[in-house]
This record gives structure tokens, C-alpha cells and sequence, in this order.
């Protein structure tokens, strides 16, 4: 499993909109193969950035079958024109993982 992250300097003022927008385009992503899940966090700190955290099988999943398919220039439309600046995604795997549980 593959994780993007992205962080989302939303245009002050847009917020409402672009979460408006990226309840539409999320339904874009989804639909790509090799999609496993996503989160969309809002920071408390600075209430116009974001947080996106999309899983993926494969690096390429993204990289080719979302990011060359036939959905992303809608996804595009729907939100590029919200960012400032526009944002680095980068791809991670997992190094180390640990869990606690409560008792």
C-alpha cells in the first residue's frame, strides 16, 4: 500500500467551496483503480489548509491510472483553481508501524 500526501493551501475565503468541490471530485477518485481510501483533514492552526491522504495499491495507480485517466481533468477543473500555491504530493510506504491499545 501506497500513501499520497498532500497539503491543501486553500484560497482564504474558499473553504466552503472547495470542500463543496472536493465532495464531487471525490467520487472521481474513488472510481480509479488501485483507489483504497482517502481522509480530507482540516488543520485548527490554519483553517484554510488541508491534509489529503489518499491510499493507493501502487505508486503507478496514481501516478498513471488516476493521474493519465479520464477522470482527472475534471478532477482538476473541480479543484486546482483553489490552491495557493499549488501543492507537492508526495508517495510513502510504510517504515515502521506501531498500534497501541487502550485498557
Amino acid at each position: 500500500m501506497i500513501l499520497e500526501h498532500a497539503v491543501l493551501d486553500v484560497v482564504p475565503g474558499q473553504e466552503t467551496d472547495f470542500e463543496w468541490a472536493f465532495g464531487e471530485a471525490r467520487e472521481l477518485i474513488s472510481a480509479s483503480p488501485g483507489f483504497l481510501g482517502l481522509e480530507l483533514l482540516r488543520s485548527f492552526e490554519t483553517p484554510s489548509r488541508y491534509l489529503l491522504l489518499v491510499r493507493w495499491e501502487s505508486v503507478e495507480a496514481h501516478t498513471v491510472g488516476f493521474r493519465q485517466g479520464s477522470s482527472y481533468p475534471q478532477w482538476s477543473a473541480l479543484l486546482h483553481k483553489f490552491y495557493s500555491p499549488f501543492p507537492v504530493v508526495e508517495h510513502y510506504s510504510s517504515a515502521l508501524s506501531t498500534s497501541s491499545s487502550v485498557v
